[in-house]
Protein backbone atom coordinates (compact mmCIF):
# COMPACT_ATOMS: atom_id res chain seq x y z
CA UNK A 1 0.00 0.00 0.00
CA UNK A 2 1.38 3.43 -0.94
CA UNK A 3 2.39 5.64 1.95
CA UNK A 4 0.46 8.89 2.31
CA UNK A 5 2.54 12.02 2.80
CA UNK A 6 2.15 13.66 6.21
CA UNK A 7 -0.25 16.55 5.82
CA UNK A 8 -2.14 17.62 8.95
CA UNK A 9 -5.64 18.79 8.11
CA UNK A 10 -6.68 22.23 9.33
CA UNK A 11 -9.99 22.84 11.09
CA UNK A 12 -11.92 26.07 10.99
CA UNK A 13 -14.17 26.30 14.07
CA UNK A 14 -17.67 27.61 13.28
CA UNK A 15 -19.26 27.80 16.74
CA UNK A 16 -19.09 31.60 16.88
CA UNK A 17 -20.82 32.02 13.48
CA UNK A 18 -22.33 29.30 11.33
CA UNK A 19 -22.99 26.74 14.07
CA UNK A 20 -25.21 29.04 16.13
CA UNK A 21 -26.64 30.59 12.96
CA UNK A 22 -27.70 27.13 11.80
CA UNK A 23 -29.05 25.84 15.13
CA UNK A 24 -30.25 28.79 17.22
CA UNK A 25 -31.01 31.50 14.66
CA UNK A 26 -27.74 33.42 15.30
CA UNK A 27 -28.77 34.37 18.85
CA UNK A 28 -25.45 33.83 20.67
CA UNK A 29 -24.41 37.11 22.28
CA UNK A 30 -20.94 38.63 22.48
CA UNK A 31 -21.14 38.29 26.26
CA UNK A 32 -21.64 34.54 25.87
CA UNK A 33 -18.65 34.26 23.52
CA UNK A 34 -15.96 36.24 25.30
CA UNK A 35 -15.27 34.03 28.38
CA UNK A 36 -14.20 31.05 26.23
CA UNK A 37 -12.04 32.96 23.73
CA UNK A 38 -8.83 32.46 25.69
CA UNK A 39 -9.19 28.66 25.64
CA UNK A 40 -10.25 28.59 21.98
CA UNK A 41 -7.17 30.64 21.14
CA UNK A 42 -4.91 27.87 22.50
CA UNK A 43 -6.28 25.08 20.24
CA UNK A 44 -4.31 25.92 17.11
CA UNK A 45 -7.33 26.16 14.81
CA UNK A 46 -6.66 27.04 11.17
CA UNK A 47 -9.13 29.89 11.85
CA UNK A 48 -12.23 30.73 13.87
CA UNK A 49 -15.27 31.90 11.92
CA UNK A 50 -16.91 34.58 14.03
CA UNK A 51 -18.49 37.20 11.77
CA UNK A 52 -20.45 37.79 8.58
CA UNK A 53 -23.36 35.73 7.32
CA UNK A 54 -26.41 36.51 9.44
CA UNK A 55 -24.45 37.60 12.54
CA UNK A 56 -24.49 41.24 11.47
CA UNK A 57 -28.25 41.50 10.95
CA UNK A 58 -29.08 39.41 14.06
CA UNK A 59 -26.76 41.48 16.30
CA UNK A 60 -28.45 44.75 15.36
CA UNK A 61 -32.01 43.45 15.01
CA UNK A 62 -32.42 41.01 17.89
CA UNK A 63 -29.52 41.42 20.30
CA UNK A 64 -29.18 45.25 20.24
CA UNK A 65 -25.44 44.82 19.80
CA UNK A 66 -23.00 46.62 17.55
CA UNK A 67 -21.48 43.89 15.30
CA UNK A 68 -18.34 45.99 14.83
CA UNK A 69 -17.86 46.16 18.59
CA UNK A 70 -18.22 42.35 18.76
CA UNK A 71 -15.51 41.95 16.14
CA UNK A 72 -13.12 44.29 17.97
CA UNK A 73 -13.63 42.44 21.26
CA UNK A 74 -13.05 39.06 19.64
CA UNK A 75 -9.94 40.40 17.90
CA UNK A 76 -8.59 41.57 21.26
CA UNK A 77 -9.15 38.09 22.71
CA UNK A 78 -7.79 35.95 19.87
CA UNK A 79 -4.07 36.71 20.04
CA UNK A 80 -2.86 33.68 18.04
CA UNK A 81 -5.80 32.65 15.85
CA UNK A 82 -6.95 33.97 12.51
CA UNK A 83 -10.52 35.28 12.37
CA UNK A 84 -12.70 34.54 9.37
CA UNK A 85 -15.95 35.98 8.03
CA UNK A 86 -18.51 35.09 5.35
CA UNK A 87 -19.17 37.75 2.71
CA UNK A 88 -21.87 37.62 0.00
CA UNK A 89 -19.84 39.23 -2.79
CA UNK A 90 -21.55 42.30 -4.21
CA UNK A 91 -24.44 41.73 -1.74
CA UNK A 92 -21.95 42.10 1.18
CA UNK A 93 -24.05 40.86 4.15
CA UNK A 94 -27.34 42.17 2.80
CA UNK A 95 -29.84 40.99 0.23
CA UNK A 96 -29.27 43.32 -2.73
CA UNK A 97 -26.24 44.22 -4.85
CA UNK A 98 -24.35 47.30 -3.57
CA UNK A 99 -22.17 49.83 -5.35
CA UNK A 100 -18.44 49.09 -5.58
CA UNK A 101 -17.53 51.92 -3.18
CA UNK A 102 -19.65 50.33 -0.42
CA UNK A 103 -18.14 46.87 -1.04
CA UNK A 104 -14.59 48.27 -0.98
CA UNK A 105 -15.22 50.26 2.20
CA UNK A 106 -16.81 47.27 3.94
CA UNK A 107 -13.82 45.05 3.14
CA UNK A 108 -11.45 47.79 4.31
CA UNK A 109 -13.28 48.21 7.64
CA UNK A 110 -13.63 44.44 8.17
CA UNK A 111 -9.86 44.03 7.86
CA UNK A 112 -9.15 47.10 9.99
CA UNK A 113 -11.37 45.78 12.78
CA UNK A 114 -9.71 42.37 12.86
CA UNK A 115 -10.79 40.01 10.07
CA UNK A 116 -7.92 38.00 8.55
CA UNK A 117 -9.75 35.72 6.08
CA UNK A 118 -12.75 36.80 4.00
CA UNK A 119 -14.76 33.98 2.41
CA UNK A 120 -16.47 35.56 -0.59
CA UNK A 121 -19.29 33.85 -2.47
CA UNK A 122 -22.04 34.68 -4.93
CA UNK A 123 -25.45 33.02 -4.94
CA UNK A 124 -25.29 32.61 -8.74
CA UNK A 125 -21.58 31.64 -8.89
CA UNK A 126 -21.19 34.68 -11.16
CA UNK A 127 -17.53 35.52 -10.67
CA UNK A 128 -18.11 39.10 -11.86
CA UNK A 129 -19.96 39.67 -8.58
CA UNK A 130 -16.81 38.71 -6.63
CA UNK A 131 -14.17 40.79 -8.42
CA UNK A 132 -14.53 43.99 -6.38
CA UNK A 133 -14.43 42.19 -3.03
CA UNK A 134 -11.41 40.07 -4.00
CA UNK A 135 -9.46 43.14 -5.22
CA UNK A 136 -10.36 45.03 -2.06
CA UNK A 137 -9.22 42.11 0.14
CA UNK A 138 -5.94 41.90 -1.81
CA UNK A 139 -5.43 45.64 -1.28
CA UNK A 140 -6.02 45.32 2.49
CA UNK A 141 -3.63 42.32 2.65
CA UNK A 142 -6.52 40.15 3.91
CA UNK A 143 -6.75 36.54 2.74
CA UNK A 144 -9.33 36.37 -0.07
CA UNK A 145 -11.02 32.99 -0.12
CA UNK A 146 -13.49 32.52 -2.98
CA UNK A 147 -16.26 29.99 -2.39
CA UNK A 148 -17.91 27.85 -5.02
CA UNK A 149 -21.59 27.53 -4.08
CA UNK A 150 -21.91 23.77 -4.56
CA UNK A 151 -25.08 22.44 -6.11
CA UNK A 152 -26.38 19.68 -8.36
CA UNK A 153 -27.88 19.86 -11.83
CA UNK A 154 -27.13 19.33 -15.51
CA UNK A 155 -24.85 22.37 -15.68
CA UNK A 156 -22.70 21.43 -12.71
CA UNK A 157 -20.16 19.00 -14.16
CA UNK A 158 -16.57 18.46 -13.03
CA UNK A 159 -15.55 20.62 -16.01
CA UNK A 160 -17.77 23.42 -14.68
CA UNK A 161 -16.09 23.32 -11.24
CA UNK A 162 -12.51 23.03 -12.53
CA UNK A 163 -13.07 25.85 -15.03
CA UNK A 164 -14.38 28.02 -12.15
CA UNK A 165 -11.36 27.12 -10.00
CA UNK A 166 -8.95 28.20 -12.72
CA UNK A 167 -10.76 31.54 -13.12
CA UNK A 168 -10.74 32.05 -9.33
CA UNK A 169 -6.97 31.49 -9.24
CA UNK A 170 -6.51 33.97 -12.11
CA UNK A 171 -8.71 36.46 -10.27
CA UNK A 172 -6.18 36.73 -7.43
CA UNK A 173 -7.86 34.61 -4.73
CA UNK A 174 -5.66 33.09 -2.01
CA UNK A 175 -7.71 29.90 -1.55
CA UNK A 176 -10.89 28.17 -2.71
CA UNK A 177 -13.76 26.88 -0.61
CA UNK A 178 -16.26 24.26 -1.72
CA UNK A 179 -19.33 25.72 0.00
CA UNK A 180 -21.86 22.90 0.32
CA UNK A 181 -24.59 24.82 2.13
CA UNK A 182 -27.27 22.15 1.68
CA UNK A 183 -25.23 19.04 2.51
CA UNK A 184 -25.52 17.70 -1.05
CA UNK A 185 -21.90 16.62 -1.56
CA UNK A 186 -21.73 12.84 -1.19
CA UNK A 187 -18.52 11.09 -0.01
CA UNK A 188 -17.33 9.60 -3.30
CA UNK A 189 -18.35 12.73 -5.21
CA UNK A 190 -16.13 14.64 -2.77
CA UNK A 191 -13.19 12.40 -3.73
CA UNK A 192 -13.83 13.14 -7.42
CA UNK A 193 -14.30 16.88 -6.93
CA UNK A 194 -11.32 17.46 -4.61
CA UNK A 195 -9.05 15.33 -6.82
CA UNK A 196 -10.10 17.29 -9.93
CA UNK A 197 -9.62 20.66 -8.20
CA UNK A 198 -6.21 19.65 -6.85
CA UNK A 199 -5.14 18.75 -10.40
CA UNK A 200 -6.40 22.12 -11.68
CA UNK A 201 -5.20 24.68 -9.16
CA UNK A 202 -2.33 25.22 -6.74
CA UNK A 203 -4.60 27.11 -4.33
CA UNK A 204 -5.43 25.50 -0.97
CA UNK A 205 -8.91 23.93 -0.90
CA UNK A 206 -11.26 24.21 2.07
CA UNK A 207 -14.53 22.27 2.43
CA UNK A 208 -17.67 23.53 4.13
CA UNK A 209 -20.79 21.43 4.54
CA UNK A 210 -23.78 20.89 6.84
CA UNK A 211 -24.86 17.66 8.53
CA UNK A 212 -28.49 18.11 7.42
CA UNK A 213 -28.51 15.14 5.03
CA UNK A 214 -26.47 12.88 7.34
CA UNK A 215 -23.37 12.36 5.16
CA UNK A 216 -21.09 15.22 6.24
CA UNK A 217 -18.50 13.30 8.32
CA UNK A 218 -18.08 10.65 5.61
CA UNK A 219 -17.76 13.40 3.02
CA UNK A 220 -15.03 15.09 5.09
CA UNK A 221 -13.15 11.82 5.46
CA UNK A 222 -13.09 11.14 1.71
CA UNK A 223 -12.24 14.79 0.94
CA UNK A 224 -9.34 14.81 3.41
CA UNK A 225 -7.99 11.56 1.96
CA UNK A 226 -8.21 13.22 -1.48
CA UNK A 227 -6.11 16.15 -0.30
CA UNK A 228 -8.48 18.83 0.99
CA UNK A 229 -6.50 21.25 3.20
CA UNK A 230 -9.08 22.56 5.69
CA UNK A 231 -12.56 21.47 6.85
CA UNK A 232 -15.17 23.49 8.75
CA UNK A 233 -16.32 21.93 12.04
CA UNK A 234 -18.26 22.94 15.15
CA UNK A 235 -17.50 22.07 18.76
CA UNK A 236 -19.79 19.15 19.66
CA UNK A 237 -22.62 20.90 21.63
CA UNK A 238 -23.33 23.00 18.52
CA UNK A 239 -22.49 20.36 15.90
CA UNK A 240 -24.52 18.00 13.71
CA UNK A 241 -28.07 18.52 12.48
CA UNK A 242 -28.20 21.67 10.37
CA UNK A 243 -24.72 22.61 11.66
CA UNK A 244 -21.29 21.12 10.84
CA UNK A 245 -19.58 17.84 11.87
CA UNK A 246 -18.13 17.88 15.40
CA UNK A 247 -14.60 19.20 15.83
CA UNK A 248 -13.59 16.59 18.43
CA UNK A 249 -14.80 13.71 16.24
CA UNK A 250 -12.67 14.86 13.31
CA UNK A 251 -9.66 15.38 15.59
CA UNK A 252 -10.01 11.86 17.03
CA UNK A 253 -10.70 10.27 13.63
CA UNK A 254 -7.41 11.50 12.16
CA UNK A 255 -5.29 11.06 15.30
CA UNK A 256 -2.21 8.98 14.55
CA UNK A 257 -2.69 9.29 10.77
CA UNK A 258 -0.77 11.50 8.31
CA UNK A 259 -3.68 13.98 8.65
CA UNK A 260 -3.41 14.30 12.47
CA UNK A 261 -4.44 17.82 13.55
CA UNK A 262 -2.38 17.69 16.73
CA UNK A 263 -5.18 19.40 18.69
CA UNK A 264 -5.52 18.64 22.42
CA UNK A 265 -8.74 16.72 23.16
CA UNK A 266 -8.68 17.77 26.83
CA UNK A 267 -8.71 21.42 25.81
CA UNK A 268 -11.50 20.76 23.30
CA UNK A 269 -13.47 18.98 26.06
CA UNK A 270 -13.22 22.10 28.25
CA UNK A 271 -14.51 24.23 25.36
CA UNK A 272 -17.38 21.77 24.80
CA UNK A 273 -18.20 21.90 28.55
CA UNK A 274 -18.50 25.68 28.26
CA UNK A 275 -20.98 25.58 25.36
CA UNK A 276 -23.08 22.61 26.58
CA UNK A 277 -25.24 24.55 29.08
CA UNK A 278 -25.98 27.08 26.30
CA UNK A 279 -27.27 24.28 24.10
CA UNK A 280 -29.35 22.80 26.96
CA UNK A 281 -30.86 26.20 27.68
CA UNK A 282 -31.69 26.70 23.99
CA UNK A 283 -33.40 23.29 23.89
CA UNK A 284 -35.39 24.10 27.02
CA UNK A 285 -36.52 27.51 25.76
CA UNK A 286 -37.44 26.18 22.32
CA UNK A 287 -34.80 28.32 20.60
CA UNK A 288 -33.14 25.09 19.49
CA UNK A 289 -35.71 22.91 17.77
CA UNK A 290 -34.84 19.19 18.22
CA UNK A 291 -35.99 18.68 14.60
CA UNK A 292 -32.89 20.63 13.51
CA UNK A 293 -30.67 17.98 15.12
CA UNK A 294 -31.81 14.98 13.10
CA UNK A 295 -31.12 13.82 9.57
CA UNK A 296 -33.41 15.31 6.95
CA UNK A 297 -33.20 13.14 3.86
CA UNK A 298 -35.52 15.56 2.02
CA UNK A 299 -32.40 17.71 1.66
CA UNK A 300 -30.94 15.20 -0.80
CA UNK A 301 -34.27 14.60 -2.51
CA UNK A 302 -35.20 18.27 -3.01
CA UNK A 303 -31.76 19.94 -2.77
CA UNK A 304 -33.13 22.40 -0.23
CA UNK A 305 -30.77 23.74 2.49
CA UNK A 306 -31.87 23.15 6.10
CA UNK A 307 -32.39 26.86 6.82
CA UNK A 308 -34.60 27.13 3.76
CA UNK A 309 -36.77 24.23 4.96
CA UNK A 310 -37.53 26.06 8.21
CA UNK A 311 -38.29 29.28 6.28
CA UNK A 312 -40.77 27.41 4.06
CA UNK A 313 -42.48 25.93 7.13
CA UNK A 314 -42.94 29.34 8.76
CA UNK A 315 -44.14 30.98 5.51
CA UNK A 316 -46.78 28.27 5.07
CA UNK A 317 -47.80 28.59 8.71
CA UNK A 318 -48.36 32.34 8.24
CA UNK A 319 -50.58 31.56 5.23
CA UNK A 320 -52.45 28.78 7.12
CA UNK A 321 -51.32 26.41 4.39
CA UNK A 322 -49.12 23.89 6.22
CA UNK A 323 -50.86 21.08 4.31
CA UNK A 324 -49.13 22.37 1.13
CA UNK A 325 -45.61 21.63 2.49
CA UNK A 326 -44.84 18.72 0.14
CA UNK A 327 -46.39 20.52 -2.83
CA UNK A 328 -44.02 23.42 -2.17
CA UNK A 329 -41.02 21.08 -1.78
CA UNK A 330 -41.79 19.61 -5.19
CA UNK A 331 -42.25 23.09 -6.68
CA UNK A 332 -38.85 24.35 -5.45
CA UNK A 333 -36.75 22.38 -8.01
CA UNK A 334 -39.13 23.49 -10.80
CA UNK A 335 -38.77 27.19 -9.87
CA UNK A 336 -35.01 26.74 -9.56
CA UNK A 337 -34.87 25.28 -13.09
CA UNK A 338 -36.98 28.19 -14.42
CA UNK A 339 -34.51 30.59 -12.78
CA UNK A 340 -31.45 29.19 -14.55
CA UNK A 341 -30.77 26.28 -12.14
CA UNK A 342 -29.11 28.64 -9.66
CA UNK A 343 -27.54 27.29 -6.44
CA UNK A 344 -29.81 27.62 -3.40
CA UNK A 345 -27.97 29.86 -0.97
CA UNK A 346 -28.77 33.28 0.52
CA UNK A 347 -30.38 35.22 -1.11
CA UNK A 348 -31.33 32.93 -4.05
CA UNK A 349 -32.71 30.26 -1.68
CA UNK A 350 -35.15 32.78 -0.16
CA UNK A 351 -36.14 34.04 -3.63
CA UNK A 352 -36.80 30.56 -5.04
CA UNK A 353 -38.52 29.36 -1.85
CA UNK A 354 -40.88 32.32 -1.58
CA UNK A 355 -41.80 32.09 -5.27
CA UNK A 356 -42.50 28.34 -4.87
CA UNK A 357 -44.85 29.14 -1.94
CA UNK A 358 -46.74 31.72 -4.05
CA UNK A 359 -46.97 29.37 -7.02
CA UNK A 360 -48.59 26.67 -4.88
CA UNK A 361 -50.86 28.88 -2.78
CA UNK A 362 -52.17 30.90 -5.75
CA UNK A 363 -53.00 27.71 -7.64
CA UNK A 364 -51.29 29.12 -10.75
CA UNK A 365 -47.56 29.30 -11.38
CA UNK A 366 -46.19 32.87 -11.45
CA UNK A 367 -49.63 34.44 -11.02
CA UNK A 368 -48.05 36.48 -8.22
CA UNK A 369 -44.36 37.26 -8.74
CA UNK A 370 -42.04 38.78 -6.13
CA UNK A 371 -39.86 41.78 -6.95
CA UNK A 372 -36.79 39.60 -6.31
CA UNK A 373 -37.91 36.92 -8.79
CA UNK A 374 -38.34 39.67 -11.40
CA UNK A 375 -34.87 40.99 -10.55
CA UNK A 376 -33.32 37.53 -11.03
CA UNK A 377 -35.07 37.15 -14.41
CA UNK A 378 -33.96 40.68 -15.36
CA UNK A 379 -30.31 39.76 -14.76
CA UNK A 380 -29.92 42.04 -11.72
CA UNK A 381 -28.37 39.25 -9.62
CA UNK A 382 -25.99 38.19 -12.40
CA UNK A 383 -25.62 35.37 -14.90
CA UNK A 384 -26.87 31.84 -14.18
CA UNK A 385 -25.31 28.52 -15.24
CA UNK A 386 -28.26 27.69 -17.51
CA UNK A 387 -30.62 30.02 -19.46
CA UNK A 388 -33.87 31.14 -17.83
CA UNK A 389 -37.12 29.49 -18.91
CA UNK A 390 -38.16 31.92 -21.69
CA UNK A 391 -41.92 31.47 -21.12
CA UNK A 392 -41.58 32.15 -17.38
CA UNK A 393 -39.29 35.12 -18.08
CA UNK A 394 -41.85 36.59 -20.49
CA UNK A 395 -44.75 36.06 -18.06
CA UNK A 396 -42.84 37.67 -15.16
CA UNK A 397 -41.02 40.63 -16.75
CA UNK A 398 -42.83 41.12 -20.07
CA UNK A 399 -40.80 43.04 -22.64
CA UNK A 400 -38.16 44.34 -20.22
CA UNK A 401 -34.73 43.87 -21.77
CA UNK A 402 -32.64 41.79 -19.31
CA UNK A 403 -29.19 43.15 -18.48
CA UNK A 404 -26.12 41.14 -19.44
CA UNK A 405 -23.38 43.32 -17.92
CA UNK A 406 -22.03 42.98 -14.38
CA UNK A 407 -25.03 44.23 -12.32
CA UNK A 408 -22.90 46.54 -10.15
CA UNK A 409 -21.79 48.46 -13.27
CA UNK A 410 -25.26 50.00 -13.24
CA UNK A 411 -25.13 51.09 -9.58
CA UNK A 412 -23.74 54.57 -8.90
CA UNK A 413 -21.47 55.18 -5.89
CA UNK A 414 -23.59 55.22 -2.74
CA UNK A 415 -21.37 56.01 0.25
CA UNK A 416 -21.75 59.80 0.31
CA UNK A 417 -25.54 59.60 -0.07
CA UNK A 418 -25.79 56.98 2.69
CA UNK A 419 -23.62 59.04 5.02
CA UNK A 420 -25.82 62.07 4.39
CA UNK A 421 -28.95 60.10 5.26
CA UNK A 422 -27.65 58.84 8.62
CA UNK A 423 -25.25 61.62 9.65
CA UNK A 424 -27.19 62.48 12.85
CA UNK A 425 -26.55 58.97 14.23
CA UNK A 426 -22.90 58.55 13.22
CA UNK A 427 -20.55 57.77 16.11
CA UNK A 428 -17.97 55.77 14.14
CA UNK A 429 -17.20 55.38 10.42
CA UNK A 430 -18.53 51.80 10.55
CA UNK A 431 -22.03 53.08 11.36
CA UNK A 432 -22.40 54.15 7.71
CA UNK A 433 -21.91 50.52 6.66
CA UNK A 434 -24.39 49.19 9.22
CA UNK A 435 -26.92 51.67 7.83
CA UNK A 436 -26.04 50.79 4.21
CA UNK A 437 -26.85 47.13 4.79
CA UNK A 438 -29.92 47.44 7.01
CA UNK A 439 -31.22 51.04 6.98
CA UNK A 440 -34.28 50.57 9.20
CA UNK A 441 -32.76 47.99 11.55
CA UNK A 442 -29.58 50.07 11.97
CA UNK A 443 -31.58 53.26 12.61
CA UNK A 444 -33.57 51.48 15.32
CA UNK A 445 -30.28 50.27 16.83
CA UNK A 446 -28.77 53.78 16.73
CA UNK A 447 -31.82 55.13 18.57
CA UNK A 448 -31.53 52.34 21.14
CA UNK A 449 -27.81 53.12 21.56
CA UNK A 450 -28.57 56.84 22.09
CA UNK A 451 -31.27 55.99 24.65
CA UNK A 452 -28.88 53.76 26.60
CA UNK A 453 -26.28 56.52 26.61
CA UNK A 454 -28.85 59.06 27.81
CA UNK A 455 -29.71 56.74 30.72
CA UNK A 456 -26.04 56.41 31.67
CA UNK A 457 -25.46 60.17 31.34
CA UNK A 458 -28.52 60.88 33.51
CA UNK A 459 -27.27 58.47 36.16
CA UNK A 460 -23.82 60.11 36.12
CA UNK A 461 -25.42 63.56 36.47
CA UNK A 462 -27.51 62.33 39.41
CA UNK A 463 -24.37 61.01 41.06
CA UNK A 464 -22.66 64.39 40.71
CA UNK A 465 -25.72 66.12 42.14
CA UNK A 466 -25.67 63.84 45.17
CA UNK A 467 -28.69 61.75 44.20
CA UNK A 468 -26.59 58.55 44.47
CA UNK A 469 -23.84 57.77 46.96
CA UNK A 470 -20.56 57.70 45.00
Amino acid sequence: MATIEKKPVGIMETVLRDAHQSLIATRMTTEQMLPIVDKMDKVGYHAVECWGGATFDASLRFLHEDPWERLRKLRDGFKNTKLQMLFRGQNILGYRPYADDVVEYFVQKSAANGIDIIRIFDCMNDLRNLQTAVKAANKEKAHAQVALSYTLGDAYTLDYWTSMAKKIEDMGADSICIKDMAGLLLPYKATELVTALKETTKLPIQLHTHYTSGVASMTYMKAIEAGVDVVDCAISPFAMGTSQPATEVMVETFKGTPFDTGYDQNLLAEIADYFRPMRDEALESGLLNPKNLGVNIKTLLYQVPGGMLSNLTSQLKDQHAEDKYYDVLEEVPRVRKDLGECPLVTPSSQIVGTQAVFNVIMGERYKMVTKETKDVLSGKYGATAKPFNPEVQKKCIGDIEPITCRPADLIADELDTLEGEMAQYKEQDEDILSYALFPQVATDFFKYRDAQKTKVDAKEADKENGAYPV
